[in-house]
Protein backbone atom coordinates (compact mmCIF):
# COMPACT_ATOMS: atom_id res chain seq x y z
CA UNK A 1 0.00 0.00 0.00
CA UNK A 2 2.63 2.51 1.14
CA UNK A 3 4.90 1.92 -2.39
CA UNK A 4 1.30 2.12 -4.18
CA UNK A 5 0.78 5.61 -2.57
CA UNK A 6 4.40 6.96 -3.78
CA UNK A 7 4.02 5.19 -7.36
CA UNK A 8 0.25 7.55 -7.45
CA UNK A 9 2.18 10.46 -6.32
CA UNK A 10 5.42 10.28 -8.44
CA UNK A 11 2.59 9.48 -11.14
CA UNK A 12 0.42 12.39 -10.72
CA UNK A 13 3.63 14.66 -10.36
CA UNK A 14 5.41 13.62 -13.98
CA UNK A 15 1.60 13.96 -15.57
CA UNK A 16 1.64 17.53 -14.39
CA UNK A 17 5.45 18.38 -15.19
CA UNK A 18 4.79 17.06 -19.03
CA UNK A 19 0.87 19.17 -19.34
CA UNK A 20 2.56 21.86 -18.03
CA UNK A 21 5.32 21.77 -20.88
CA UNK A 22 2.70 20.79 -23.57
CA UNK A 23 0.69 24.11 -22.46
CA UNK A 24 3.74 26.57 -22.44
CA UNK A 25 4.83 24.73 -25.85
CA UNK A 26 1.22 25.29 -27.15
CA UNK A 27 1.03 28.41 -25.97
CA UNK A 28 4.17 29.80 -27.47
CA UNK A 29 3.60 28.38 -30.77
CA UNK A 30 -0.07 29.79 -31.01
CA UNK A 31 0.56 33.35 -29.55
CA UNK A 32 1.62 35.29 -32.58
CA UNK A 33 -0.60 34.20 -34.86
CA UNK A 34 -5.13 34.41 -34.93
CA UNK A 35 -5.99 31.83 -36.83
CA UNK A 36 -9.06 33.59 -37.98
CA UNK A 37 -7.07 36.33 -39.58
CA UNK A 38 -6.83 36.32 -43.43
CA UNK A 39 -4.22 38.11 -45.41
CA UNK A 40 -4.45 37.57 -49.49
CA UNK A 41 -3.79 38.93 -52.72
CA UNK A 42 -7.30 39.85 -55.28
CA UNK A 43 -7.38 38.81 -58.73
CA UNK A 44 -8.51 41.10 -61.48
CA UNK A 45 -7.98 38.92 -64.83
CA UNK A 46 -10.49 37.62 -67.01
CA UNK A 47 -9.23 33.92 -67.64
CA UNK A 48 -8.58 30.66 -65.48
CA UNK A 49 -5.14 30.37 -66.67
CA UNK A 50 -4.18 33.94 -65.20
CA UNK A 51 -5.96 33.32 -61.88
CA UNK A 52 -4.01 29.57 -61.42
CA UNK A 53 -0.87 31.41 -62.11
CA UNK A 54 -1.25 33.82 -59.33
CA UNK A 55 -2.79 31.22 -57.08
CA UNK A 56 0.63 28.70 -57.89
CA UNK A 57 2.68 32.30 -56.89
CA UNK A 58 1.39 33.14 -53.31
CA UNK A 59 -0.37 29.87 -51.90
CA UNK A 60 3.04 29.31 -50.02
CA UNK A 61 2.55 32.69 -48.18
CA UNK A 62 -1.18 33.33 -48.28
CA UNK A 63 -4.52 32.07 -47.22
CA UNK A 64 -6.98 34.38 -49.00
CA UNK A 65 -8.03 34.61 -52.76
CA UNK A 66 -10.47 37.36 -53.51
CA UNK A 67 -12.02 37.11 -57.33
CA UNK A 68 -12.34 40.77 -57.97
CA UNK A 69 -13.14 40.52 -61.18
CA UNK A 70 -16.59 41.28 -63.12
CA UNK A 71 -15.45 39.46 -66.05
CA UNK A 72 -15.25 35.73 -64.13
CA UNK A 73 -18.30 36.86 -62.23
CA UNK A 74 -20.46 36.76 -65.25
CA UNK A 75 -18.60 33.19 -66.33
CA UNK A 76 -20.20 30.28 -64.27
CA UNK A 77 -17.85 27.81 -65.69
CA UNK A 78 -14.72 29.93 -65.14
CA UNK A 79 -15.87 31.26 -61.23
CA UNK A 80 -16.09 28.07 -59.89
CA UNK A 81 -12.93 26.40 -61.77
CA UNK A 82 -10.89 29.35 -60.24
CA UNK A 83 -12.95 28.61 -56.65
CA UNK A 84 -12.19 25.30 -56.91
CA UNK A 85 -8.23 26.07 -57.48
CA UNK A 86 -8.13 27.75 -54.86
CA UNK A 87 -9.71 25.82 -52.13
CA UNK A 88 -7.03 23.27 -53.33
CA UNK A 89 -4.31 25.56 -52.50
CA UNK A 90 -6.08 25.67 -49.19
CA UNK A 91 -7.37 29.37 -49.35
CA UNK A 92 -10.17 30.74 -48.83
CA UNK A 93 -12.54 32.56 -51.15
CA UNK A 94 -14.21 35.99 -51.91
CA UNK A 95 -16.11 36.62 -54.96
CA UNK A 96 -16.72 39.94 -56.63
CA UNK A 97 -20.34 40.75 -57.66
CA UNK A 98 -21.30 44.21 -58.86
CA UNK A 99 -24.88 42.77 -58.71
CA UNK A 100 -26.87 39.66 -58.49
CA UNK A 101 -28.63 38.99 -61.54
CA UNK A 102 -32.08 37.42 -61.60
CA UNK A 103 -31.93 37.61 -65.61
CA UNK A 104 -29.25 37.38 -67.64
CA UNK A 105 -27.11 35.65 -65.28
CA UNK A 106 -30.04 33.76 -63.14
CA UNK A 107 -27.50 31.29 -62.22
CA UNK A 108 -25.84 34.23 -59.39
CA UNK A 109 -27.91 33.28 -56.94
CA UNK A 110 -28.27 29.41 -57.36
CA UNK A 111 -24.21 29.50 -57.64
CA UNK A 112 -24.03 31.28 -54.19
CA UNK A 113 -26.20 28.59 -52.11
CA UNK A 114 -24.49 26.23 -53.75
CA UNK A 115 -20.73 27.76 -52.74
CA UNK A 116 -21.53 27.28 -49.07
CA UNK A 117 -22.73 23.73 -49.31
CA UNK A 118 -19.64 22.80 -51.66
CA UNK A 119 -16.81 24.92 -49.72
CA UNK A 120 -18.68 25.31 -46.05
CA UNK A 121 -16.41 28.50 -44.68
CA UNK A 122 -13.82 28.50 -47.16
CA UNK A 123 -16.23 30.74 -49.04
CA UNK A 124 -16.47 33.77 -47.21
CA UNK A 125 -18.91 35.68 -48.99
CA UNK A 126 -19.36 38.52 -51.77
CA UNK A 127 -17.61 41.52 -52.12
CA UNK A 128 -20.63 43.43 -53.31
CA UNK A 129 -20.26 46.52 -55.36
CA UNK A 130 -16.98 48.60 -54.47
CA UNK A 131 -16.61 52.05 -52.39
CA UNK A 132 -20.24 53.29 -52.12
CA UNK A 133 -19.15 55.71 -49.65
CA UNK A 134 -16.36 56.87 -51.45
CA UNK A 135 -18.32 57.48 -54.61
CA UNK A 136 -21.05 59.18 -52.98
CA UNK A 137 -18.45 61.75 -51.60
CA UNK A 138 -16.99 62.59 -55.25
CA UNK A 139 -20.69 63.03 -56.28
CA UNK A 140 -21.27 59.13 -58.23
CA UNK A 141 -24.80 57.76 -57.56
CA UNK A 142 -25.48 54.62 -56.42
CA UNK A 143 -25.65 52.70 -59.31
CA UNK A 144 -29.75 51.44 -58.48
CA UNK A 145 -30.69 54.70 -56.57
CA UNK A 146 -32.64 56.94 -56.96
CA UNK A 147 -31.07 60.75 -57.38
CA UNK A 148 -28.95 61.28 -54.52
CA UNK A 149 -29.00 65.63 -54.52
CA UNK A 150 -33.11 65.94 -53.94
CA UNK A 151 -32.40 65.82 -50.05
CA UNK A 152 -31.87 68.85 -47.96
CA UNK A 153 -29.88 68.62 -45.83
CA UNK A 154 -27.47 65.79 -43.70
CA UNK A 155 -29.73 63.19 -42.10
CA UNK A 156 -31.74 63.33 -45.49
CA UNK A 157 -29.08 62.68 -47.17
CA UNK A 158 -27.75 59.89 -44.66
CA UNK A 159 -30.94 58.06 -44.53
CA UNK A 160 -30.95 58.33 -48.40
CA UNK A 161 -27.14 56.48 -48.64
CA UNK A 162 -28.04 53.52 -46.11
CA UNK A 163 -31.56 52.67 -47.73
CA UNK A 164 -30.95 52.95 -51.07
CA UNK A 165 -27.96 50.40 -50.47
CA UNK A 166 -30.15 48.20 -47.94
CA UNK A 167 -33.01 48.36 -49.78
CA UNK A 168 -31.38 47.51 -53.01
CA UNK A 169 -32.89 43.80 -54.45
CA UNK A 170 -29.11 42.29 -54.88
CA UNK A 171 -28.22 43.36 -50.78
CA UNK A 172 -31.59 42.03 -50.02
CA UNK A 173 -30.78 38.77 -51.97
CA UNK A 174 -27.47 38.19 -50.06
CA UNK A 175 -28.90 38.87 -46.37
CA UNK A 176 -31.81 37.01 -47.27
CA UNK A 177 -29.57 33.74 -47.71
CA UNK A 178 -27.03 34.69 -44.99
CA UNK A 179 -24.15 35.56 -47.33
CA UNK A 180 -21.91 37.81 -45.63
CA UNK A 181 -21.09 41.38 -47.54
CA UNK A 182 -17.99 42.75 -47.95
CA UNK A 183 -16.46 45.90 -49.87
CA UNK A 184 -13.56 48.16 -49.80
CA UNK A 185 -13.85 52.10 -49.17
CA UNK A 186 -11.94 55.43 -48.82
CA UNK A 187 -14.60 57.52 -47.20
CA UNK A 188 -17.91 57.17 -45.13
CA UNK A 189 -17.05 53.41 -43.52
CA UNK A 190 -19.70 54.25 -40.69
CA UNK A 191 -22.59 54.22 -43.20
CA UNK A 192 -21.56 51.74 -45.28
CA UNK A 193 -21.58 49.37 -42.04
CA UNK A 194 -25.61 51.17 -41.46
CA UNK A 195 -26.69 50.37 -44.56
CA UNK A 196 -25.83 46.62 -44.18
CA UNK A 197 -22.63 45.60 -44.90
CA UNK A 198 -20.90 43.02 -42.70
CA UNK A 199 -17.35 43.70 -43.61
CA UNK A 200 -15.52 46.71 -44.83
CA UNK A 201 -11.90 47.11 -46.18
CA UNK A 202 -9.89 50.41 -45.83
CA UNK A 203 -8.04 51.16 -48.58
CA UNK A 204 -4.97 52.08 -47.88
CA UNK A 205 -3.05 54.07 -50.84
CA UNK A 206 -2.56 57.50 -52.53
CA UNK A 207 -0.91 59.89 -50.11
CA UNK A 208 -3.82 58.70 -47.55
CA UNK A 209 -3.27 59.00 -43.52
CA UNK A 210 -3.19 55.47 -42.74
CA UNK A 211 -4.02 55.62 -39.08
CA UNK A 212 -6.73 57.93 -40.19
CA UNK A 213 -7.94 55.67 -41.87
CA UNK A 214 -8.30 53.08 -39.57
CA UNK A 215 -9.51 55.23 -37.37
CA UNK A 216 -12.37 55.65 -39.48
CA UNK A 217 -12.75 51.87 -40.51
CA UNK A 218 -11.96 50.06 -37.37
CA UNK A 219 -14.16 52.93 -34.95
CA UNK A 220 -17.25 52.26 -37.39
CA UNK A 221 -16.57 48.65 -37.25
CA UNK A 222 -16.11 48.09 -33.64
CA UNK A 223 -19.19 50.23 -32.23
CA UNK A 224 -21.54 48.34 -34.78
CA UNK A 225 -20.11 45.20 -33.52
CA UNK A 226 -18.70 44.47 -37.16
CA UNK A 227 -15.65 43.16 -38.48
CA UNK A 228 -13.19 45.25 -40.89
CA UNK A 229 -9.78 44.84 -42.57
CA UNK A 230 -7.76 47.02 -45.00
CA UNK A 231 -6.99 46.30 -48.53
CA UNK A 232 -3.36 48.05 -50.12
CA UNK A 233 -4.40 49.83 -53.11
CA UNK A 234 -2.63 52.36 -55.38
CA UNK A 235 -0.36 55.27 -54.87
CA UNK A 236 0.27 55.87 -58.01
CA UNK A 237 -2.13 56.70 -60.97
CA UNK A 238 -0.03 55.07 -63.69
CA UNK A 239 2.65 52.43 -63.78
CA UNK A 240 3.92 50.78 -61.55
CA UNK A 241 0.62 51.53 -59.37
CA UNK A 242 1.77 50.35 -56.16
CA UNK A 243 4.23 51.77 -53.94
CA UNK A 244 7.42 49.77 -53.51
CA UNK A 245 7.61 46.11 -51.61
CA UNK A 246 9.12 47.81 -48.31
CA UNK A 247 6.33 50.51 -48.36
CA UNK A 248 3.03 48.12 -48.76
CA UNK A 249 5.08 46.15 -45.88
CA UNK A 250 4.89 48.60 -43.70
CA UNK A 251 0.79 49.05 -44.84
CA UNK A 252 0.41 45.42 -43.66
CA UNK A 253 2.56 45.72 -40.54
CA UNK A 254 0.62 48.57 -39.08
CA UNK A 255 -2.86 46.87 -40.41
CA UNK A 256 -2.22 43.89 -38.66
CA UNK A 257 -1.08 45.53 -35.54
CA UNK A 258 -4.74 47.68 -35.27
CA UNK A 259 -6.45 44.49 -35.43
CA UNK A 260 -7.38 43.99 -39.10
CA UNK A 261 -8.85 40.85 -39.74
CA UNK A 262 -8.74 41.18 -43.03
CA UNK A 263 -5.64 42.33 -45.23
CA UNK A 264 -5.38 42.52 -48.84
CA UNK A 265 -3.10 43.38 -51.80
CA UNK A 266 -5.04 44.60 -55.01
CA UNK A 267 -3.50 43.54 -58.19
CA UNK A 268 -5.60 45.44 -60.73
CA UNK A 269 -4.98 45.83 -63.88
CA UNK A 270 -2.22 43.39 -65.89
CA UNK A 271 0.79 45.36 -66.94
CA UNK A 272 2.70 42.05 -66.22
CA UNK A 273 2.58 38.53 -65.78
CA UNK A 274 0.88 38.38 -62.32
CA UNK A 275 -1.37 42.08 -62.98
CA UNK A 276 0.54 45.09 -61.16
CA UNK A 277 2.59 42.81 -58.52
CA UNK A 278 6.26 42.50 -59.04
CA UNK A 279 8.72 40.50 -57.31
CA UNK A 280 9.84 42.91 -54.71
CA UNK A 281 6.00 43.25 -53.60
CA UNK A 282 5.67 39.18 -53.73
CA UNK A 283 8.86 39.35 -51.39
CA UNK A 284 6.90 41.51 -49.08
CA UNK A 285 3.64 39.52 -48.67
CA UNK A 286 6.33 36.79 -47.77
CA UNK A 287 7.93 38.36 -45.34
CA UNK A 288 4.79 39.28 -43.88
CA UNK A 289 3.68 35.91 -43.58
CA UNK A 290 6.39 34.22 -42.16
CA UNK A 291 6.53 36.89 -39.44
CA UNK A 292 3.21 36.81 -38.20
CA UNK A 293 3.73 32.87 -37.91
CA UNK A 294 6.82 33.34 -36.34
CA UNK A 295 7.67 32.58 -32.79
CA UNK A 296 10.92 35.05 -32.52
CA UNK A 297 8.65 37.78 -34.17
CA UNK A 298 6.19 39.51 -31.82
CA UNK A 299 3.72 42.29 -32.47
CA UNK A 300 2.36 45.60 -29.78
CA UNK A 301 -1.30 45.09 -30.87
CA UNK A 302 -2.91 48.78 -30.64
CA UNK A 303 -6.63 48.59 -30.04
CA UNK A 304 -9.12 51.61 -30.17
CA UNK A 305 -8.88 53.10 -26.60
CA UNK A 306 -9.59 56.97 -27.55
CA UNK A 307 -12.72 57.87 -29.36
CA UNK A 308 -13.42 60.73 -31.40
CA UNK A 309 -17.21 61.49 -31.75
CA UNK A 310 -18.05 63.43 -34.70
CA UNK A 311 -22.08 64.84 -35.67
CA UNK A 312 -24.73 62.59 -36.01
CA UNK A 313 -25.24 62.18 -40.21
CA UNK A 314 -22.09 63.98 -40.74
CA UNK A 315 -21.13 62.99 -44.02
CA UNK A 316 -17.70 64.75 -44.28
CA UNK A 317 -15.04 62.72 -46.72
CA UNK A 318 -12.07 63.98 -44.41
CA UNK A 319 -9.68 63.29 -46.86
CA UNK A 320 -8.32 67.56 -46.94
CA UNK A 321 -9.87 70.14 -45.32
CA UNK A 322 -11.77 70.92 -48.46
CA UNK A 323 -13.56 67.67 -49.04
CA UNK A 324 -17.37 68.09 -49.21
CA UNK A 325 -20.21 66.84 -47.01
CA UNK A 326 -22.11 63.54 -48.83
CA UNK A 327 -20.53 64.82 -52.15
CA UNK A 328 -23.09 68.04 -51.99
CA UNK A 329 -22.19 70.41 -49.78
CA UNK A 330 -18.71 72.26 -49.31
CA UNK A 331 -17.08 71.95 -45.84
CA UNK A 332 -19.31 73.82 -43.23
CA UNK A 333 -18.39 75.83 -39.83
CA UNK A 334 -17.72 72.84 -37.87
CA UNK A 335 -14.86 71.26 -40.64
CA UNK A 336 -12.02 73.24 -39.64
CA UNK A 337 -12.24 72.49 -36.06
CA UNK A 338 -13.18 68.70 -36.16
CA UNK A 339 -10.11 68.60 -38.55
CA UNK A 340 -7.87 69.94 -35.97
CA UNK A 341 -8.57 67.71 -33.42
CA UNK A 342 -8.87 64.60 -35.48
CA UNK A 343 -4.95 65.49 -36.54
CA UNK A 344 -4.00 66.59 -32.91
CA UNK A 345 -5.73 63.27 -31.52
CA UNK A 346 -4.07 61.14 -34.12
CA UNK A 347 -0.54 62.19 -33.78
CA UNK A 348 -1.15 61.74 -29.80
CA UNK A 349 -2.75 58.47 -29.90
CA UNK A 350 -1.92 57.40 -33.30
CA UNK A 351 -3.34 53.15 -33.50
CA UNK A 352 -5.20 53.69 -29.96
CA UNK A 353 -7.54 56.64 -31.74
CA UNK A 354 -11.07 55.39 -32.92
CA UNK A 355 -13.01 57.85 -34.91
CA UNK A 356 -16.65 57.26 -34.86
CA UNK A 357 -20.34 59.07 -34.91
CA UNK A 358 -22.72 60.17 -32.22
CA UNK A 359 -25.77 57.95 -32.69
CA UNK A 360 -28.05 56.92 -29.52
CA UNK A 361 -28.10 53.30 -30.47
CA UNK A 362 -24.17 52.92 -29.75
CA UNK A 363 -22.99 53.35 -26.60
CA UNK A 364 -19.55 54.18 -27.05
CA UNK A 365 -19.20 55.80 -23.53
CA UNK A 366 -18.86 52.28 -22.15
CA UNK A 367 -16.25 51.07 -24.97
CA UNK A 368 -13.37 53.81 -24.66
CA UNK A 369 -11.35 55.10 -21.84
CA UNK A 370 -10.78 58.53 -23.10
CA UNK A 371 -13.91 60.12 -25.74
CA UNK A 372 -13.39 63.69 -27.30
CA UNK A 373 -16.69 64.37 -28.49
CA UNK A 374 -16.72 66.48 -31.89
CA UNK A 375 -17.21 70.32 -29.95
CA UNK A 376 -15.16 69.22 -26.68
CA UNK A 377 -11.64 70.83 -25.90
CA UNK A 378 -8.80 68.50 -25.63
CA UNK A 379 -6.47 68.85 -22.56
Amino acid sequence: MKLTGWFLLALMLFSAVCLSIIHIQHDVKDAPFDEEFFFGVSFGGNTTSEAKLLIDKVKGYTNLFVINSWDIATNETALTEICEYSIDAKMSIMVYFNFISRTTYAWHLPWLNTAKERWGNKFLGVYFYDEPGGKRIDGQQWVRGEVFENVSNYSEAAQKFVVDINSDRSMQDLKNNNIQVFTADYALYWFDYMAGYDTVFAELGWNNSRIQQIALCRGAANMQNKQWGTIITWTYNDPPYLASGSEIFQDMITSYRAGAKYIIVFNYPKINLHGILEEEHFTAMKKFWNSIHSTRVTFSKAEGQVALVLPKDYGWGMRNPDDKIWGIWPPDDLSPPIWNKMNRLLKRHRLELDIIYDYPQFNFKEEYTKIYLWNSTID
